[in-house]
């Protein structure tokens, strides 16, 4: 019995699912990682900041699913709060939820469909990339939905959790560490 309980105290946690992305996804030439905590905690701090685009509601939601799997797998976040990262494993399963995107989704086929809204956001390309099994919801639904996001307050907490430990160093601290 010691040795089982021993064992399962061992037990190797499964990286949670991550993507590439490739230069330039949230628009502009900076580094991916910092644009996408940059994006995430402008965008999910206040809702009327992506109320009725589509491009920064997309980008956001980008933004946590691609956080979710970086700041965990990436030896670049070491310094980060363990707390943060699991904060924002949350908060892809909350914002996932609230788009009606599948929980089990491959955040690679999640990244590249909002890539691809992102770039050309028209209903045509909705129609062609919003698809199950990524997506659980009618295309036009999740354009609704991307372009009227509501407050999502794990999102908000883990974005800024994660924007305040960016810069390691430099004075600015997370609300609650580990």
């Amino acid at each position: 019995m010691i040795l089982a309980l021993a064992l399962a105290g061992c037990a190797v946690t499964p990286r949670p699912s991550t993507a590439v992305l490739p230069p330039g996804a949230f628009g502009t030439n900076a580094d991916n990682d910092i644009a996408a905590i940059n994006t995430a905690a402008w965008a999910f701090a206040n809702p009327a900041r992506t109320r009725g685009s589509l491009v920064n509601g997309g980008r956001a939601v980008m933004a946590i699913d691609y956080l979710a799997g970086q700041l965990t797998s990436s030896p670049r976040w070491q310094f980060m709060s363990a707390l943060t990262k699991l904060e924002m494993l949350h908060a892809r399963t909350e914002v996932r939820a609230a788009v009606g995107i599948a929980e089990a989704a491959p955040s690679q086929a999640v990244v590249n469909a909002l890539i691809m809204l992102t770039a050309v956001p028209t209903k045509q390309t909705a129609e062609q990339v919003l698809r199950p099994p990524v997506f659980t919801l009618p295309p036009a639904e999740v354009v609704a939905r991307l372009e009227n996001l509501p407050f999502l307050p794990i999102a908000n907490y883990a974005s800024l959790q994660a924007a305040g430990q960016e810069f390691p160093g430099s004075g600015v601290n997370c609300i609650v560490c580990d």
